[in-house]
């Protein structure tokens, strides 16, 4: 028998999620539907909200062909953002793990790989290339039509056109084909949309499914979050690779100037003292560290106890206003409470975290709360049990000490933002239990928590008292009847003053609902 020779290669990354599309959520074909119309729109939002334009997005999505194996369908994205400078196109939309999101800033997308992926997707399962059209609003719009190099990770330009831009538009037009299965996710889809719009009040959002429905989504404020700013590594969050990085491009010729220049939250006493914590000189040129020194310089920054933590200034939380605004035109409760922790952090990523709670309205009746988590403005809609928000929901929780019974329409909303939010998978749906990040939910939902208690005590005792009423008005006209006869005397007791106290407490009691 022949002995088999083992065969060593070497693959791209696009060749990489090529084989291996189910890490980045392409799982199925209702899937992919609904992870190619999540990502587009993601990038989207980030286009408009990183420059401060409010969003106008029109998505559409038409049926191509069908037959017993699968569906093709064609999708049309367009926003008003920023757009693309010419020059970036061809990567920006053709080359895996190419982007502008490899920052320590807030943005929806992590990996720089989900719009592209999507393009990936769509080649790898109709063949046909991506038709993108976009300007940054100067004179000029650029047409390119793109495919994906996959082995050698390079796009392919198959068209290049330039046109007039008389009306100065910005923004970014996308278009390709794929394979899927809308009938399955349409649900997912819809809801998704639902839940954008409610962390994004200030979007108007415009969805057009293969059957012509058209899914309408209104901003009702010009209001946008403030913009994240992009910030330097947090000594508790670095590594022997980050140092190794910062040492080869650095212009620091000592270890002062090398830690207050390259670290966030690193003044010069607080240098001092960590060099001195260290055993290292100040005086030291860091290109001159080995790499034992390397190693065992971020152990010492690891373990130092004195560094500040990470500020909050590169997030963009939604905001109590926001948050709200979006809940009640989403949800239209009767009660909500909102509230924002303050900032935190873990492996020195700084975290804040939101939390609200919302009562009756449209809130959908369900047995047990109806959880809506985000993370930096994403629904996560997917392996909802497998998320730290469902943990503490479920299981950090008394809901009984707050009056709250199964049968109550009662939503949870969690939004967490960072720099790096901790996903358990690429596919980014659901968030890892960090102790830290598990805390600060814990907290906030118990302080939104004695609030709603306060607010469901109240009712409960409204309700009470005018069942009790209801007992009175029905039975006191009879009670003075009866009076009056067993007192034999012709003239009933006047019992309106006692009916019109009645009837001023249930006029109180609908205005303390409302």
């Amino acid at each position: 028998m022949a002995q088999q020779r083992e065969v060593f290669m070497e693959i791209s990354p696009a060749d990489f999620f090529y084989r291996n599309r189910d890490l980045a959520g392409f799982t199925n074909p209702s899937r992919a539907v609904y992870a190619t119309i999540r990502e587009l729109l993601e990038n989207s939002l980030d286009a408009c909200e990183l420059h401060r334009i409010p969003p106008e997005i029109y998505i559409r999505l038409s049926q191509e062909s069908s037959n017993d194996k699968a569906e093709t369908y064609r999708i049309r994205i367009m926003d008003n953002g920023s757009g693309v400078p010419p020059e970036h196109i061809p990567s920006a939309f053709g080359q895996i793990l190419y982007g502008s999101k490899y920052t320590l800033k807030q943005v929806r997308g992590t990996f720089g790989l989900g719009g592209k992926m999507a393009v990936l997707y769509g080649q790898i399962t109709t063949h046909s290339s991506v038709h993108i059209i976009s300007s940054t609003g100067t004179s000029r719009i650029y047409e390119f039509e793109l495919m994906i190099d996959i082995q050698k990770n390079r796009p392919i330009i198959m068209k290049k056109d330039v046109k007039s831009n008389k009306d100065k538009w910005h923004g970014t037009i996308i278009e390709f084909t794929f394979e899927g299965d809308y009938t399955k996710a349409m649900a997912k889809i819809i809801e998704y949309m639902k839940q954008t719009a409610m962390v994004a009040p200030y979007a108007n959002l415009t969805f057009i499914d293969p059957k012509g429905r058209l899914y309408r989504y209104t901003r009702i404020t010009d209001k946008l979050p403030p913009p994240p700013d992009e910030i330097l590594p947090h000594p508790y969050g670095v590594d022997v690779e980050t140092i190794q990085r910062i040492i080869n491009v650095t212009k620091c010729r000592d270890m002062l100037c090398f830690m207050t220049t390259h670290f966030h939250r690193v003044g010069k006493n607080t240098a001092e003292k960590f060099l001195e914590y260290a055993q290292l000189d100040g005086k030291t040129d860091p290109k001159r560290l080995t790499p034992d020194d390397s190693v065992a310089l971020a152990q010492a920054m690891r373990n130092f106890p004195d560094f500040l933590p990470p500020d909050a200034s590169c997030l963009s939380p939604i905001g109590r206003e926001l948050l709200e605004a979006g809940i009640r035109k989403e949800l239209n409760p009767d009660f909500i409470i909102v509230e924002q922790r303050k900032p935190a952090a873990y492996s020195g990523y700084p975290f804040i975290v939101e939390v609200g709670v919302a009562f009756g309205g449209e809130v959908p009746s369900k047995t047990g709360i109806a959880l809506y988590r985000f993370a930096n403005r994403i629904p996560l809609l997917y392996d909802e049990s497998s998320d730290v928000a469902w943990k503490v929901a479920n299981t950090k929780v008394n809901w009984r000490h707050y009056k709250v019974t199964p049968d109550m329409p009662i939503a949870l909303i969690v939004h967490i933002c960072s720099t790096k939010v901790p996903y358990k998978t690429v596919g980014k749906e659901f968030i890892a239990d960090r102790p830290e990040v598990e805390n600060e939910i814990l907290r906030g939902v118990r302080n939104v928590s004695r609030r709603l208690r306060l607010f469901l005590s109240r009712k409960i005792s409204i309700e009470r008292e005018r069942q009790r009423l209801n007992v009175f008005s029905r039975y006191l006209p009879k009670i003075a009847k009866f009076a009056t006869e067993l007192a034999e005397k012709e003239e009933e007791p006047d019992i309106k003053p006692l009916l019109g106290s009645i009837d001023r407490f249930r006029s109180f009691s609908e205005n303390e609902e409302e």
